[in-house]
C-alpha cells in the first residue's frame, strides 16, 4: 500500500486551499504533530474540539483535519490542567498531527463560501471582496513538429486561467537550427553537423507560482536534450480570489421566503433576519462564519441580502442603515458543509496520486446554541 505521510495531505491541500492565501492575522497549516508521519487514517472535522480529538484517537486517526485553527494565539505555557495544553498533550501521546485550513478554504474555489453558495442554490457566482489576483507568465517553447501535443499535455496542469477559459496556446511552424557539440547526445542531427529542423513555435500561459514545477515537467516531455524556450513577465492577471461569495438566485423571493429556505438547506436551528421580510431578493452575498465585516463590500456590489452569521446588534443597524438585508444563520451552520466537502475533495485528490488513506468525516459535532 502507498500510505501517504502528513506532509503529503498538506501538499495536496496547499494546492486547492494554498495556505498563503490565508488572512494575515490566521494561523493554518500543521498544528501540532510529525510532518513525516503516515497518515493512513484522516479524520475532518470543523472544531478541534474534545469530543473530535477523542473520536480521531479512538479511531486510530494519524491526522486530523479541522477548519478552525487548533492553536490560534500564541501560547506562553502549556500546562496540562488547561483545556488546550491537555488536548495538546492528548494528540501528541496518541500520534494524532492536527491540520487547520481556515481563511485559505474560506478562499479557496470550491471551499467553505463556494460550498455555501451552490447549497443556497446561488449561480454566477465570484468572490466578494477580491484578496488576490494571480500572476501569469508566457512560455514560449521551440518543439519539432509532431510532439506539439505531447508537450501541451504535460503543461496543461499549470495553465493560467483568462476569465471562463484555460490551457490558451499559439502555435506557428517554423525551421530551427543548431549544431551538437562533442558530448551532445542529439535527438536530431550528427555531432559537428548544423541541422535544420522543421518545429513549432509553441506559446503558453502559465501560473507564475508554478513556473519552476512547468519547466521541469517541460524538460521530461520534450525529445530534446536542451530544449529552447522564451519566458515573458506579463501585466495581464488570470484568476482573482477572495472572501466571500456574490450570485444570484435563478428566480426572485421575498427576504422571508428565502430565510426559510436558508434554514432548510443548512438543517440551522434558527436563523435571524434585518430587513422587511416581504422585499425581493436575488442578488446574494454569502461568507460562512463570521462574516458580517463584509457588509459594505455586499452594499457596494448591489447585494439585496448577505447571508452569515454571528451577527451583533450595530451591525444589524448598520445593514438597515445602508439597505442591505441580513440573514444571520449562525457560525456552525454556515461553515459545517467544509466537513462533507473537504472529506470528498481529499478522496479524490489522494486517489489520483495513488495514495491509500481511510477518510472519515466527523459527524458528533453540535451547534453551541440551542433555540427556544
Amino acid at each position: 500500500m502507498n500510505i501517504p505521510k502528513v506532509s503529503d495531505v498538506v501538499g495536496i491541500i496547499n494546492k486547492f486551499a494554498p495556505f498563503a492565501t490565508a488572512e494575515e492575522w490566521d494561523n493554518v497549516g500543521l498544528q501540532v504533530g510529525d510532518s513525516t508521519a503516515p497518515a493512513e487514517r484522516i479524520m475532518v472535522a470543523l472544531d478541534p474540539c474534545r469530543e473530535a480529538i477523542e473520536a480521531a484517537v479512538q479511531q486510530q486517526c494519524q491526522l486530523l483535519l479541522t477548519h478552525h485553527p487548533f492553536i490560534f494565539n500564541p501560547l506562553k505555557r502549556i500546562a496540562l490542567t488547561d483545556p488546550l495544553g491537555s488536548l495538546i498533550a492528548l494528540a501528541l501521546k496518541r500520534d494524532l498531527a492536527i491540520v487547520s485550513l481556515h481563511t485559505n478554504l474560506d478562499i479557496a474555489t470550491g471551499g467553505v463560501n463556494d460550498l455555501l453558495a451552490r447549497r443556497l442554490g446561488l449561480g454566477d457566482c465570484q468572490p466578494l471582496k477580491v484578496t488576490g489576483t494571480e500572476e501569469l507568465v508566457k512560455l514560449a517553447v521551440f518543439v519539432p513538429q509532431g510532439h506539439e501535443e505531447r508537450l501541451l499535455d504535460a503543461l496543461a496542469r499549470f495553465s493560467g486561467v483568462i476569465g471562463n477559459y484555460r490551457d490558451c496556446s499559439f502555435q506557428a511552424p517554423g525551421t530551427g537550427t543548431f549544431r551538437p557539440l562533442e558530448g551532445a547526445k542529439p535527438f536530431i542531427g550528427e555531432i559537428g553537423t548544423r541541422e535544420r529542423v522543421a518545429e513549432v513555435r509553441l506559446e503558453v500561459l502559465l501560473r507564475k507560482a508554478e513556473l519552476s514545477l512547468a519547466l521541469n515537467a517541460l524538460k521530461k516531455a520534450h525529445p530534446y536534450e536542451e530544449p529552447a524556450f522564451d519566458i515573458y513577465h506579463l501585466l495581464n492577471k488570470g484568476e482573482s480570489w477572495g472572501l466571500g461569495r456574490l450570485g444570484e438566485l435563478e428566480a426572485p423571493l421575498s427576504l422571508g421566503e428565502f430565510a426559510l429556505a436558508v434554514k432548510e438547506s443548512l438543517a440551522a436551528g434558527g436563523v435571524r433576519t434585518v430587513g422587511d421580510s416581504g422585499r425581493p431578493v436575488k442578488r446574494v452575498a454569502v461568507c460562512g462564519g463570521s462574516g458580517v465585516s463584509l457588509l459594505r463590500e455586499a452594499h457596494f456590489r448591489g447585494a439585496d441580502v448577505l447571508v452569515t452569521g454571528d451577527v451583533k446588534y450595530h451591525e444589524a443597524r448598520e445593514a438597515e442603515s445602508l439597505g442591505v438585508a441580513l440573514i444571520d444563520a449562525g457560525h456552525f451552520a454556515t461553515e459545517r458543509l467544509m466537513v462533507k466537502g473537504v472529506t470528498e475533495l481529499l478522496e479524490v485528490e489522494l486517489g489520483k496520486k495513488g495514495y491509500t488513506a481511510a477518510l472519515t468525516a466527523y459527524e458528533g459535532e453540535r451547534d453551541p446554541f440551542r433555540f427556544v
